[in-house]
């Protein structure tokens, strides 16, 4: 093929169509629109002030009550991310530009499961980083009311959290200011073409992912076993908002790592918990009392 501007806007037709078909393949399975409220951004950051404003109705005696968003200031900026793919110009000259569409349609699937790798990765953090109350998203002192609330159960292990994701807002949010796209270094007398013989694609999207409700998550580090999920459905099913009164959070999901598939089913999937030292094998009551989603995202 000979390298001139109508050939390689051919070539980069075909390439997109290559990236497309990864971004938009049905049969690579995304988590995060389960896990994250997606919020459209129009400027380089985006504030959140009503984190830490539960809604709630009460019943209408008198005037109504008003109530201000609380003021949190959680921001989340928009970072930028890109991926880089070259083409020598001697493959294109030699007819062999059909063998990278492959690499293309993996760089559509990276693109794909992008949201769930920052996702995830916030998971993995929860203990470290913080939300819109100052705290670490996982912690034991959450301000509620005039005390505090846990939504983490400590250990030295991996990360798993059970969490809400019902709701009309989710435990974390996915925040998209330009959408993953792929663009190319085309001119046939560019500078990297003269000097190195190479065309250059690329993608990049501006997004970012942050913390939502703390409320609709519990963390944990210690081992999963019964009864460590229990103490974080019960933790997560008791609490109640600034004014005492519950928030209806009702579990429905498992996140963990490999390393802690065979618990999480064994938890929430066996039909009886295991025998121990000193003890029989009994009736497991939390079958089927969560979903189990395991992610490579996780340790």
């Amino acid at each position: 093929m000979l390298i001139n501007q109508a050939n390689i806007n051919a070539l980069f037709s075909g390439y997109n169509a290559a990236f497309k078909g990864g971004l938009r393949d049905p049969q690579t399975e995304v988590y995060y629109p389960q896990l994250a409220t997606e919020v459209p951004s129009t400027t380089s950051q985006e504030i959140y002030p009503w984190l830490g404003q539960f809604p709630k109705l009460r019943e209408w005696i008198g005037d109504r009550q008003l109530k201000n968003m609380s003021a949190s200031g959680y921001v989340i900026e928009n970072k930028d991310f890109e991926g880089t793919v070259v083409v020598p110009a001697n493959a294109i000259k030699d007819d062999q530009y059909g063998i990278y569409a492959p690499m293309f349609q993996e760089m559509g699937y990276a693109a794909r499961v992008h949201p769930d790798e920052l996702i995830f990765s916030l998971i993995a953090a929860g203990n470290t980083t913080v939300c819109y109350d100052g705290k670490n998203f996982f912690d034991t002192t959450h301000p509620v009311g005039s005390g505090t609330v846990s939504n983490y159960g400590g250990g030295a292990g991996n990360m798993w959290c059970l969490l809400d994701t019902r709701r009309a807002l989710k435990p974390f949010i996915y925040q998209k200011r330009q959408d993953y796209n792929l663009i190319s270094m085309d001119g046939q007398l560019d500078e990297v073409m003269f000097m190195r013989k190479e065309i250059r694609f690329g993608v990049d999207a501006r997004v970012n992912a942050g913390f939502g409700f703390w409320q609709q998550a519990y963390g944990s580090k210690a081992t999963l076993d019964a009864a460590a999920f229990n103490t974080a459905m019960a933790a997560m099913m008791s609490v109640q908002s600034d004014e005492g009164r519950p928030l209806g959070i009702r579990p429905n999901l498992l996140v963990c790592g490999p390393s802690n598939r065979a618990a999480a089913l064994t938890v929430v999937k066996a039909d009886t918990i295991p025998s121990t030292a000193g003890t029989a094998s009994q009736t497991n009551i939390n079958k089927d009392a969560v979903d189990v989603l395991v992610v490579p995202w996780l340790p």
